[in-house]
């Protein structure tokens, strides 16, 4: 028996889409049917992804905006509703990275890593069910947090924080937006092979220590986190809610 995932006709709003796994996830998405509203700080970094869906022949618009913003949510989902009438996938994918010991990590460093991949999450997705709730789609969310969530590798208590936060929010939220056919899900990634990463893992002592920790033996591609929450947005997924997918190719097994 083959499955087919489908998610023609649905709208879909993916943050942080300019590139990496975000970009990877729109594009996804857009091959299974969705039209996308590509979300990142600066609208120039999404052009590139808005012209890849459109020539998959579905529908892209562009909505800059920095998501730790309440006004600029706001901005962004009413963006997508009068262009599109509705939302029906919100992928919360933006984030920013930390990798500093509880001495360096200034309150700055901190509230840059809550604010952006904890409460952005929080805010895009109270604005987007509160629409999904008046107009009667029943949703689907899904928000992108780490293995790091779950799992310690020092020195990065504040991104450990935020991501681990992601998946409290995340159950939180599913039972809470149960009652209107929303779901609410996160997919937790392991080591993922993107521009962001490239440098970090050509580090010989760094590629070498996590290659030999994960147990498949190699790095996670971007488009393997993507058709994870393409599963989950579609109607394979309508019955899995407040649950963590770990993408990692075994590591948080060991």
């Amino acid at each position: 028996m083959s499955i087919s995932i489908s998610l023609a006709g649905k709208i879909a709003l993916v943050t942080g889409a300019g590139r990496g796994i975000g970009r990877a996830i729109a594009i996804v998405l857009a091959k299974a049917g969705a039209d996308v509203m590509v979300n990142d700080l600066k609208a120039e970094s999404c052009k590139e992804t808005a012209a890849s869906i459109e020539e998959l022949g579905r529908r892209a618009i562009i909505a800059e905006g920095d998501i730790s913003s309440e006004s600029d949510v706001r901005s962004i989902v009413e963006k997508g509703i009068a262009h599109f009438g509705r939302i029906d996938i919100l992928v919360n994918n933006a984030g920013v990275v930390g990798r500093k010991s509880i001495f360096d990590t200034s309150e700055k460093d901190w509230d840059q890593l809550i604010d952006v991949n904890l409460k952005g999450t929080f805010l895009c997705s109270k604005y987007v069910a509160e629409r999904m709730k008046e107009k009667g789609v029943k949703g689907r969310v899904v928000n992108i947090s780490s293995i790091m969530g779950e799992v310690a590798l020092p020195p990065r208590p504040a991104y450990c924080a935020s991501k681990g936060g992601i998946i409290a929010l995340t159950r939180d939220l599913a039972a809470e937006l149960a009652q209107y056919g929303i779901t609410v899900n996160s997919v937790a990634p392991g080591w993922v092979e993107t521009d962001l990463t490239s440098s970090y893992f050509a580090q010989k002592n760094v590629h070498d220590y996590l290659i030999e920790r994960i147990p498949l033996g190699r790095f996670c591609l971007p488009e393997e986190i993507a058709n994870v929450v393409c599963f989950i947005s579609s109607e394979y997924g309508q019955y899995i809610t407040g649950q963590t997918i770990f993408v990692d190719g075994g590591w948080t097994a060991i």
